[in-house]
């Protein structure tokens, strides 16, 4: 089985950089992907992503992304459910990023 997303996006908020306990870096990230059609007579919607980058490839996404930036990122995807603070569950689907492409030109926020 095949288990491999391509996602083109804009990232929700700047990118956050952590270290592991064993010193392993990741850089964790949302992004927006924008429907193709809006509801009638309504806004266009998105969804929302969020992107694990690790190592080597974590560093450069914490170093030259930021809020707004446009990116593509492919890699394998995951749902996880968790309890919000109102007690509901939810979802969020999770990329673990093997690629990302940064997709907006320097300057461009």
């Amino acid at each position: 089985m095949l288990n491999n997303i391509v996602l083109i996006g804009r990232l929700a908020a700047d990118p956050e950089l952590r270290s592991t306990a064993s010193g392993t870096t990741v850089c964790s990230f949302t992004i927006a992907v924008n429907r193709r059609f809006a509801p009638q007579g309504g806004e266009r919607e998105a969804d929302f992503f969020r992107i694990n980058a690790w190592r080597q490839l974590g560093e450069n996404c914490a170093k030259f992304l930021a809020k707004g930036r446009k990116v593509c990122v492919m890699g394998p995807v995951s749902a996880r459910t968790y309890q919000a603070s109102d007690g509901t569950t939810r979802v969020s689907l999770e990329v673990r990023a093997d690629d990302v492409e940064f997709l907006s030109p320097r300057g461009e926020t």
